[in-house]
C-alpha cells in the first residue's frame, strides 16, 4: 500500500497529535543528533551531548541503521511520539523539528521540508555527519571527556 501524500506545509497548520504517521515521520530532519549519548546532571536537569553514537547510527546517512526493530538492539531507545514528547523535549537537540514545534517555533531553513532535499541539512553543517564516535569504543566513564557545545 502506497503510503498517504503529505499536505502542503502540513508542520504550520496542523498540531502534531493530528498529524498522520507520514507527516510526523517526515518532520525528522535526518541530523542524527537526537542519537548521540547525553549526560544529564542530576541536579540541575541541564542536558549535555556528546560526540558518541548510538551504536546503530549510520555516522554517513546519519539514520538508525535498525529503526524498524532498534528497541531490540538498544532497549532504552526513546520511542519519540505526542505523549512522550511534552516529557522528553529539553533532552532533544534544539534544531530538532519535533521540539521547534512543540515549543511553538518554526522550522529551520535548511529543513529538508522546506527546501525539498533530504540533504539540506548535512550541507547546512546541521548534522552529525563524519563526526561521532561509536559509543563501543569509548568506556561511559571517558563520555565526559566527549562533551560538544550544541550549535543550531
Amino acid at each position: 500500500m502506497a503510503a498517504k501524500p503529505l499536505r502542503p506545509r502540513f508542520w504550520e497548520t496542523v498540531p502534531l497529535r493530528k498529524m498522520t504517521p507520514e507527516e510526523w515521520e517526515a518532520l525528522c530532519d535526518g541530523c542524527g543528533k537526537c542519537c548521540l549519548n547525553k549526560l544529564e546532571d542530576e541536579d540541575t536537569g541541564e542536558v549535555a551531548f556528546t560526540r558518541i553514537a548510538c551504536r546503530l547510527l549510520d555516522g554517513e546517512t546519519c539514520r538508525c541503521s535498525q529503526y524498524a526493530i532498534r528497541r531490540q538492539f538498544v532497549p532504552e531507545c526513546v520511542q519519540l511520539n505526542t505523549e512522550t514528547l511534552p516529557k522528553i523535549a529539553y533532552w532533544l537537540p534544539r534544531t530538532c523539528a519535533y521540539r521547534l514545534l512543540h515549543e511553538g517555533r518554526k522550522l529551520y531553513p535548511w529543513h529538508p521540508l522546506i527546501t525539498g532535499d533530504p540533504n539540506s541539512v548535512h550541507e547546512a553543517g546541521a548534522s552529525v555527519r563524519g563526526w561521532t564516535i561509536p559509543e563501543f569504543e569509548v568506556p561511559e566513564e571517558e563520555w565526559e571527556d566527549y562533551l560538544i557545545e550544541e550549535t543550531p
